[in-house]
C-alpha cells in the first residue's frame, strides 16, 4: 500500500509516517518510481508506535522495543524480550522525575500567584 493508504487505514497524517522512517520506525520498501511501498504489517506497527508514544516513550526507546510487542485483537500486547523491562523501567523512572519537577515548578507558580493576589500587585 502506499502512504496516502497507510495515512488512511492508521488515522497518522503522511508528515508523520515519514517521520517515523526518518526515525527508523517504518521501513517501507521503495518502488523503483522512488514511491514507498508499506505492508499490511505497518498499520500495526503505526498503531504499536502511537500506544508507546502515548505512554511518554522515546522514539529511540520505541525504535528498540517495537518488536517486542505483537497484536491481540486490537490491543498492542509486549512479550520478553531482551531489555524491555530496563528500557521500561529507565522511562518509568523519566516520566516519575519530570512529574517531580514539574510539581516542584507548580508548588513555586503557586507561592508566587498566592503572593500577588494578596499583596494585591496585579489585579490581571
Amino acid at each position: 500500500m502506499r502512504i496516502g493508504d497507510l495515512a488512511r487505514e492508521s488515522g497518522v497524517s503522511r508528515r508523520l509516517l515519514r517521520y517515523y522512517e526518518e526515525q527508523g520506525l517504518l521501513r517501507p520498501r521503495r518502488l523503483p518510481n522512488g514511491y514507498r511501498e508499506y505492508a499490511d504489517a505497518d498499520v500495526a506497527a503505526v498503531r504499536h508506535i502511537r500506544t508507546m508514544l502515548a505512554a511518554g516513550l522515546p522514539t529511540t526507546v520505541i525504535g528498540r522495543l517495537l518488536h517486542c510487542v505483537h497484536d491481540d485483537g486490537e490491543r498492542m500486547v509486549p512479550t520478553a524480550c531482551p531489555g524491555m523491562v530496563t528500557n521500561l523501567r529507565r522511562e518509568h523512572r523519566r516520566i516519575t522525575e519530570t512529574i517531580e519537577r514539574l510539581q516542584t515548578s507548580q508548588q513555586a507558580l503557586d507561592t508566587m500567584l498566592t503572593t500577588v493576589l494578596t499583596t494585591g500587585l496585579d489585579q490581571r
